[in-house]
Order: C-alpha cells, then sequence, then structure tokens
C-alpha cells in the first residue's frame, strides 16, 4: 500500500523489533509522530519535558536492553539540547538511534528557520549521520541506521528527516526487514598466543570493560577467572560487568585508586584488557600501562585495538574470545595467583564497608548507600548522576548482578533522572534507584513529572550540599578554602518540588533518619524521592574538607 516517509520510518522501527521511543515533540516530524500514533500498540512513546532527558533516557534504555530506543527530537534547539546524551551514548558504546526532524529540502542550506547542518554537528560524536534522499529511501536508511547502532562496537547513529521526506509519498515498499547481528570469533594464532602469555603470568589481571556488558559475557569472564587464577577490575563506570562478590574482584576503576589497588597494579604482569576500549580515567589519563608489562586486548573494534600496543590483540566478540581463552587454558588456576587475589579481595571488602571515612556532617553519606545496599534486591537497577556524590556510590554499593549499573562515563551531569525512566523501561521487571545531587537534579529533575505520567515507580536519592561539589573539590585542593567562587547554590525544598510532580516525597536530615525513608520511598507505588540534606564538608570518599 501507498505510505508517507513517516510510515514507511515506523514500520522499519517496528520490524527491527523497536519497541520504545522518547520525544520532545516537533513540527518537523508530524508525519513520524502520525505514524507512531497509529504504530502504538507496537511502540511505547514517552513524551519527555526536555531533549536532554529525551536522549538520556534513551541512552540508558540501549545500556540496559543492549538494542536501540529511538530518541526524537524536532531541529535547531530540539537537536542541540539532544546533543549531550549521544556524546554519552558515544563514549559508553551505548546503541541509540536519533531522528532529527529537518528542514524541507527546498529551504536547506539558506539559513532556513531553525536550521542546522547536522552532519557536520554530529559527526563528532556519532558512529554515523545519514539522511535518506528521499520518501522512497526512509526504510532503508533506517534499517541501516539500526544495524549500526549494535554493529562492532555499539554506540549513537543520527538520521536526518527533512519534513517533506517524511510527509511525502513512499510509494509501496515495505519495511526493510532485520538481521542478526555479527558476532566475530577470534582469530584462532590470536588465542593460542593469548593463551601462553596468561598461562606464564605471575599475576595476571583483568579490566572488564564496556563490551563485557553489552555482550552479555559476564558469565564467560567469571569462567575466565575460573581459569586463569587472574584479578579482575571493572573499568570506569562498568562495576555491574563482573561479580563484586567474587573472590577474583579486586574494585573499580575509578577517579584514583585504593591502596591495595595500587599494590596489585604494581605486582601485575600481564593486563587483560576484556571488551574495554581503556578510556582515560580507567587508565589515569592514558598512563597507568608501564612499558614492562604484556597487554592482551580483547574488543570487536579494530580501530579500538589500533590505540593501544597491545602484545595480543584478539578482534572478537567478548564472550567469544574468554570461552575460546578459557578452553586453551584448560582447568586449574595457579594456587599462587588465586591465593594474591583473595588477599586482595578482603582489602576490597574492607575498602568498601562504611565508617572508615569521617563524616563532618550530620548524614553521612557511606551510611546512606550502605543502607541502600542493603535493602536492594541483587536484580535492582542502581543509576548514579555525574558528580562527586556518585563516588560514594562507587564505593559502597556492591553489584551483584550483570545489567544492574547505568552511569554515564563522559561525566555529564543531569543523567540520573531520565537515565532512571530508560532502565525502568528497558528491564520493567526490576526496581530502580537513581542517586543525583542538587546540581544534576536541578539540569534535568522534572522528567520526574514523566515518571509519574507513565507510572514509573523510579526512587530517587537526591543529595544536597548546595553546591556543584566536584568543583568544590578541586577549587579547594588546588587553592584553599578561600577559592571556593562560582559554586555554592540555593537549593529549594526539593522535596515540595517532587510532590508538586506527584511523586512520594521525604527529607533526611540525620543519618538515623534515612532507612525509614527510604522504607517508605519504596513502598510507594509510584515515584519517589529523598531529599538528603549533606554537609558540603563531606565531599569526597578520599576525606572531608576542613575549615
Amino acid at each position: 500500500m501507498t505510505m508517507t516517509g513517516g510510515d514507511a520510518l515506523v514500520q522499519t522501527l517496528s520490524a527491527h523489533g523497536v519497541d520504545q521511543a522518547f520525544c520532545v515533540p516537533g513540527e518537523s516530524y508530524l508525519a513520524v509522530l502520525e505514524g507512531l500514533r497509529r504504530a502504538r500498540d507496537q511502540i511505547r512513546l514517552v513524551v519527555n519535558r526536555h531533549e536532554s532527558g529525551v536522549t538520556f533516557a534513551a541512552e540508558a534504555y540501549g545500556k540496559l536492553a543492549r538494542r536501540p530506543a529511538v530518541a526524537l527530537v524536532t531541529r535547531g534547539p530540539g537537536a542541540t539540547n539532544g546533543a549531550i546524551g549521544i556524546h554519552t551514548a558515544a563514549q559508553d558504546s551505548t546503541p541509540l538511534l536519533l531522528l532529527v526532524g529537518h528542514v524541507p529540502t527546498s529551504a536547506k542550506g539558506r539559513e532556513a528557520f531553525q536550521e542546522i547542518d547536522y552532519h557536520r554537528m554530529y559527526a563528532p560524536i556519532a558512529k554515523a549521520v545519514l539522511e535518506p534522499a528521499g520518501p522512497a529511501a526512509v526504510a532503508e536508511v533506517t534499517a541501516r541506521a539500526l544495524r549500526l547502532t549494535v554493529a562492532g562496537r555499539p554506540g549513537p547513529v543520527v538520521v536526518v528527516l527533512p519534513e517533506d521526506v517524511t510527509e511525502g509519498d513512499a510509494g509501496e515498499a515495505g519495511a526493510v526487514p532485520g538481521g542478526a547481528r555479527p558476532r566475530p570469533a577470534p582469530a584462532p594464532e590470536a588465542v593460542r598466543a593469548a593463551a601462553e602469555l596468561i598461562r606464564q603470568a605471575r599475576r595476571p589481571l583483568v579490566i572488564s570493560g564496556e563490551m563485557v556488558a553489552f555482550d552479555e559475557a559476564t558469565a564467560a569472564l567469571v569462567r575466565f577467572a575460573d581459569a586463569s587464577g587472574a584479578g579482575v577490575v571493572t573499568a570506569w563506570r562498568r562495576q555491574d560487568t563482573f561479580p563484586n562478590d567474587h573472590p577474583a574482584y579486586l574494585g573499580h576503576f575509578a577517579i584514583g585508586r585504593a591502596p591495595f589497588q595500587r599494590e596489585a597494579w604494581a605486582e601485575c604482569d600481564v593486563v587483560v584488557a576484556v571488551g574495554s576500549r581503556l578510556d582515560d580515567i580507567t587508565t589515569e589519563e592514558f598512563t597507568l600501562l608501564r612499558p614492562d608489562q604484556r597487554l592482551v586486548h580483547v574488543h570487536p573494534d579494530p580501530a579500538v585495538l589500533a590505540r593501544w600496543r597491545a602484545d595480543v590483540a584478539l578482534a572478537a566478540e567478548t564472550g567469544l574470545a574468554l570461552d575460546a581463552l578459557t578452553t586453551a587454558l584448560g582447568d586449574g588456576a595457579p594456587a599462587d595467583a588465586t591465593a594474591w587475589r583473595e588477599r586482595l579481595h578482603a582489602a576490597f571488602l574492607a575498602f568498601t564497608t562504611a565508617g572508615q571515612v569521617a563524616a563532618r556532617g550530620a548524614v553521612d553519606p557511606a551510611r546512606v548507600v550502605e543502607a541502600v545496599s542493603r535493602r536492594l534486591a541483587p536484580d535492582t537497577i542502581v543509576v548514579n548522576d555525574a558528580g562527586n556524590f556518585s563516588g560514594w556510590v562507587h564505593r559502597y554499593h556492591r553489584f551483584r548482578r550483570p545489567a544492574t549499573q547505568a552511569a554515564p562515563s563522559s561525566g555529564a551531569m543531569g543523567y540520573a533522572v531520565p537515565a532512571a525512566l530508560g532502565a525502568r523501561l528497558a528491564r520493567p521487571e526490576r526496581a530502580v534507584v537513581a542517586f543525583v545531587g542538587d546540581g544534576g537534579f536541578l539540569m534535568t529533575g522534572q522528567e520526574l513529572v514523566t515518571a509519574v505520567q507513565e507510572d514509573l515507580p523510579v526512587k530517587v536519592v537526591l543529595g544536597d550540599n548546595a553546591a556543584y561539589g566536584t568543583i568544590v573539590m578541586h577549587q579547594y585542593r588546588r587553592i584553599g578554602r578561600d577559592a571556593l567562587y562560582g559554586v555554592q547554590l540555593r537549593s529549594p525544598d526539593f522535596a515540595a518540588v517532587a510532590a508538586g510532580y506527584g511523586a512520594a516525597a521525604f527529607t533526611v536530615e540525620k543519618t538515623a533518619e534515612f532507612a525509614e525513608a527510604f522504607e517508605a520511598a519504596l513502598a510507594h507505588p509510584g515515584p519517589a524521592l529523598v531529599h538528603v540534606k549533606l554537609d558540603l564538608r563531606d565531599i569526597s570518599t578520599a576525606g572531608p574538607l576542613e575549615a
């Protein structure tokens, strides 16, 4: 039958299994909205309050569902507002499809109303920017974009949709069908060489990264750790890629290193980077690897492998490579290596137990996170925003199951609240708890009303120290207490704000009050927020600011 370009697009989305979309509506893509209205039984559309909420929610959905959601924004301001989530998806290797309504083809290149050249704008932060030449090309371009989001290293793909292209006659062509994502196997000679390096290692250490999550390879990584005797650390904000209660687990390579991690790294002779692009925070601004350490690097993207001087590079799907290495190693991990990692795991357990960092204020952030962690089921999804408050989550919450963490490796503030929506929609059977600071909430906290409208029972723990805490910390450390400038905020009554949005709300001013408030938030059937008032001195897990 005859259809518009918008119809062809929506039918192609459905044919590829896309069932979730987020948007702020715009006049530049009305034909797509009409297609979504007619397909509302197949694709759920969530209407956000800001385009950054659109792309953050879609990013978290893709991270946890392992397939793309669709984000729709209008031209100009809509597209620029949404760019923050595209950058986040790029740095996190998250599949996401962004559809941008554009000016009509006849108006392009003339600085039309809200016109931007999206090919130039998005090129540095997206895997690809595509644009159908006409209505008949919409289905094929959409299908290609969806394949690209999950091919190799996943990431965001942008499709630019001129208004006349989506409203025009696409002919009788049906939707382009989907296909299975390629799963490249490792080269046998590379497996043999890597296994020999690992077999000869005295202190092997794994860095587990984003592709372990995307390939659902945690079980394969556990088998490899058991066979090799290697210790395992997780890359920046990838703590759910390996069970934190496993005796091989040696913590999270976040900003800064614990003493026991320094010890582990000093003794490590072979590094096995599994599914990690070895970002700058994980590698301490690309300085971590020593010349005397041997590197085995597993990643499906040859471009990522080319960035590092690996002794053995395996361009392969993470799970397949790990299984091949485990088979090549055989049974029986070296007892010496096993004892080494178990001693360090005990140090990790001690380091992540609250009570070692003295709190100056009436609320101890470590006790707050510990109370949340103790109360949650192992499969609960924990979302955190950027900012110093997240450091308490990274240290004191233990991730025990895969697909239980959503956090922006890009350090994008405002992520947590909209991401919590995307997480809940990706995994509707699971509880979702979001940690956010006052600064991050004031950027995108209005998405809490979206949660109310959509009946998504996410729970938000808001740590309020009335400041941009990360910058406070840097100013204090570099110059001193008198240097705090441009960072202090006047906080609203966040509980009143949340209640105004229609969520349940609770306020905590002392550590002893938190458990009861959090329990009440969990018991509430809809969205809920716990406003935790913190002392600015308790800025970091590294220790308090002193007067």
